[in-house]
């Protein structure tokens, strides 16, 4: 067995130049989406679940695919997912300190 097939063989499960593309068109779009919802002003405060839940896909998107971690081991996504907890909490505890709600 050579080292190229190795080295193929370990890279296997990772999207094509094509996957990407995909991702980026549907981030494109999504994109477009949250702007055009913006200037509805007849949804009222509607607007702000909606752009957060479009928000939220995006970054799912980014994560799993252009950060790979859909592809690595499971540890780096629940290292991932710690870190951003631990800093949301941090953030909600310095907004409720000073009193910024």
């Amino acid at each position: 067995m050579s080292h190229e097939s190795t080295t193929e063989t370990v890279h296997t499960g990772h999207p094509t130049a094509g996957v990407y593309f995909k991702i980026a068109i549907i981030l494109c779009v999504l994109t477009a989406i949250e702007v055009g919802i913006f200037y509805l002003e007849d949804i009222g405060h509607w607007m702000i679940p909606i752009l957060t839940v479009l928000s939220l896909g995006k970054f799912a998107l980014v994560v799993m695919y252009y950060m790979h971690l859909k592809f690595d081991n499971k540890l780096f996504t629940i290292m991932f997912i710690a870190g951003l907890v631990l800093a949301a909490a941090v953030v909600s505890a310095l907004l409720f300190l000073f009193s910024a709600w």
